[in-house]
C-alpha cells in the first residue's frame, strides 16, 4: 500500500525531512508522522492505542514515539480511511 500524505484532508501545513529509510513529517518543530516503506508511526491517545493494539495484529508500540504512539504495518488490516483519520488525529495531537 502506498500512502500519499498530500491527499489526506484536514491537516494543515507541514514539512518533510527525508532520511535514509524514512520520511518524517513535522508540524512546526514536532513530528506527527514517520513514514517507512511498509509501516507508519503516529502519535496516539493511550486508550485508543491500547484498543488498536488489541484489535489488530498489525498495530504495535511505536519505535519513534514510544508509549506516545503506535506503529502500523501497511498490510491492509486498517482501511485507507482509518489510516487518514489516525494521521489527522496525530497532526491534531501535535502541539
Amino acid at each position: 500500500m502506498v500512502l500519499d500524505v498530500s491527499k489526506v484532508s484536514g491537516i494543515g501545513e507541514y514539512t518533510v525531512k527525508s532520511e535514509k529509510d524514512r520520511d518524517i513529517y513535522y508540524k512546526g518543530k514536532m513530528a506527527f508522522l514517520v513514514l517507512h516503506r511498509n509501516t507508519i508511526e503516529i502519535r496516539c491517545d493511550a486508550k485508543l492505542s491500547a484498543l488498536l493494539k488489541e484489535k489488530y495484529e498489525s498495530v504495535m508500540e511505536s519505535r519513534y514515539y514510544g508509549h506516545g504512539g503506535i506503529e502500523i504495518v501497511l498490510a491492509g488490516q486498517l482501511t485507507p480511511r482509518e489510516l487518514e483519520d489516525l494521521i489527522r488525529l496525530s497532526y491534531n495531537l501535535t502541539v
